[in-house]
């Protein structure tokens, strides 16, 4: 099966004294960075980079032409992978990311980024509604806490929560080391 990896929004705002940090991204990262490596090694033509531009400047973070915006240095896209670039959540929403994936006959989508609540979700999502295998590595990707009202949810609860909703009916879920281990 033709296959690809999706790093989504791997940018500096989501780490330390970034305008919108998440709970551990490093350790996300550094997972994410595994991966990156693997395909790299493996499967060269067949990476996508997904960047957030915010299209509205009252998101207050991802403000282009700022260096919360790049893409952190750990995932840095090498000049024969794709950088696709994005205003929305969804990563296939108003970009060429489908068509470039038709366009190589990807058929499986690896996916791994941040953050899981927002961008993740709705890209996984997206990508098994357009009929792509999906696969997301939990361990490879960073959300937040997040509050309704008086209520706050703590980042490790909503993490699990949203993965454990795109569990099965909508993706395969795995973590770093069991994808490396599966993948000698």
């Amino acid at each position: 099966m033709n296959t690809a990896l999706i790093v989504i929004d791997i940018q500096n705002d989501y780490f330390k004294d970034g305008k919108m940090e998440l709970v551990n991204p490093d350790a996300a990262a550094d997972n994410a960075a595994q991966i990156l490596e693997w395909f790299r090694k493996n499967n060269k033509e067949n990476i996508f980079h997904v960047q957030h531009i915010a299209a509205d400047p009252s998101l207050g973070f991802f403000l282009p032409d700022t260096e919360g915006a790049e893409i952190n240095e750990i995932v840095q896209p090498f000049d024969n992978e794709y950088l696709i670039t994005k205003n929305f959540p969804n990563s296939f929403l108003n970009t060429e990311l489908e068509s470039k994936l038709k366009e190589k006959g990807i058929e499986k989508v690896y996916v791994v980024g941040m953050m899981t609540h927002m961008c993740i979700d709705a890209t996984v999502r997206a990508a098994v509604d357009l009929g792509y295998d999906t696969t997301l590595i939990e361990d490879a990707c960073a959300t937040r806490s997040i509050s309704r009202g008086d209520e706050t949810v703590d980042a490790q609860q909503v993490h699990h929560s949203f993965v454990g909703a795109l569990d099965g009916m909508y993706a395969e879920i795995t973590t770093a080391g069991g994808f490396l281990k599966q993948n000698k």
